[in-house]
């Protein structure tokens, strides 16, 4: 803080007094220490909390994608209610979309089974592979790579091992 004397005279009969008045005059800026100090500190949390926030993202995207399956895995099963059969691994996901055989299906609803009328995709913008078992089905996303195999971000997601 800058304070600063100012004298004044004025005069009071004949006599000539002078009033010391100290002013004080506020700085508008922070100095080169202060700013540095803030720094520091901002580089020090910065540092404690980024290698907790790195790779947060494509574990998220791993999560929505065994959600987005959760979803395709529910429209799968109400296809199988009402037309008596999974969809084969040749008709794919699009047998959500439009009948894949209207002569076979012909309880098949007008909009299809999905509410969209594109095959969904996963977080990477790849395809998601359907595959009819003997059992059932299974969902497979490729990961980031968009290749099979691959271990961390880039490893093949299936539904059947996502956690239920």
């Amino acid at each position: 803080m800058i304070v600063r004397m100012i004298i004044y005279k004025f005069k009071h009969s004949n006599d000539i007094i002078e009033k010391k008045i100290k002013v004080v005059v506020l700085r508008k800026a922070f100095s080169l220490m202060e700013l540095m100090i803030v720094i520091i500190i901002l580089g020090l949390l910065a540092s404690l909390i980024m290698p907790n926030l790195i790779g947060k993202g494509e574990q998220a995207k791993q999560k929505l994608v065994c959600i987005q399956m959760k979803t395709i895995s529910e429209s799968v099963k109400m296809f199988k209610m009402e037309q008596g059969d999974y969809p084969t691994t040749e008709q794919g996901l699009k047998a959500l979309i439009e009948n894949p055989d209207p002569e076979k299906y012909t309880s098949y609803p007008k909009g299809g089974y999905l509410d969209t009328k594109t095959i969904p995709k996963d977080s990477w913008k790849h395809k998601i592979i359907y595959l009819r078992l003997d059992d059932g089905f299974d969902l497979i996303s490729l990961g980031a790579d968009g290749k099979e195999g691959g271990t961390n971000e880039n490893r093949d997601i299936q539904f059947s091992k996502c956690s239920k």
